[in-house]
């Protein structure tokens, strides 16, 4: 399996998640421009964080009508994997490959920490491997951060098992003094009805290398790796 780390005008994540999914995981990476016009045979895109075109408008607003993301949107419609990490989740759901939108924190501040969240089951492969029965420790940094859906999707999500994580303590308890930014019902993250498409706001690339103290977001991207790629 070979993955595209897509770069647009403000990304600066990209080069983590090459770090993380090359350097660290030993895959297979392509770089990719948000002008481009071809995958270059790239079977699971990343889209990274950032300030895709100085988040103007709505963030993400502005990079769905990139080249790129023309390709991208075909790629998943025909079951290939995307994963957004929060610009990147941004960008998916003013896409519209990934419900709900992201919008200001509710403190009207940018957030930039180490927060703990739980999945909320095991049915992707981001949390397929993962345990519901603790936190894990992830970084963010996001000032329209705050996930909100209306009530029938929230109902859809919780019902076909979609909320990838929920920010949670340090023991997978999810409570309102510990959602950072307001999100509806703690979500953290999503995917799509059909699974191949994910979005979350903390940023595991930021936490998979023990020189920095924290590798729990490896095990996130391990889980992708376990469930998606042949032993």
């Amino acid at each position: 399996m070979k993955f595209g780390v897509v770069t647009f005008p403000g990304s600066n994540c990209d080069q983590d998640m090459v770090y993380a999914w090359e350097t660290i995981l030993g895959q297979k990476v392509e770089t990719l421009w948000h002008k481009d016009h071809d995958l270059k045979g790239c079977d699971f895109i990343l889209l990274p964080g950032g300030f895709s075109f100085g988040d103007y408008l709505r963030s993400g607003a502005i990079a769905k009508f990139s080249p790129i993301m023309t390709e991208v949107i075909k790629h998943a419609e025909n079951g290939g994997f995307v994963m957004g990490v929060c610009n990147g989740f941004q960008i998916l759901c003013e896409s519209g490959l990934l419900p709900g939108a992201l919008l200001l924190n509710n403190s009207q501040k940018f957030i930039c920490k180490n927060v703990f969240i739980t999945p909320d089951n095991n049915e992707s492969a981001p949390v397929a491997e993962l345990s519901t029965k603790k936190g894990y420790k992830i970084p963010v940094a996001h000032q329209e951060g705050r996930y909100f859906a209306d009530k029938e999707t929230l109902y859809n999500l919780n019902e076909n098992n979609q909320v990838m994580f929920r920010y949670s303590d340090e023991n997978g308890e999810v409570t309102d003094a510990v959602n950072p930014n307001g999100s509806a019902e703690n979500i953290a993250g999503v995917c799509n009805k059909a699974g191949n498409v994910f979005g979350m706001m903390p940023h595991p690339e930021r936490a998979v290398d023990g020189d920095l103290s924290n590798t729990d977001g490896k095990l996130i991207f391990e889980s992708i790796l376990k469930s998606l790629v042949p032993a």
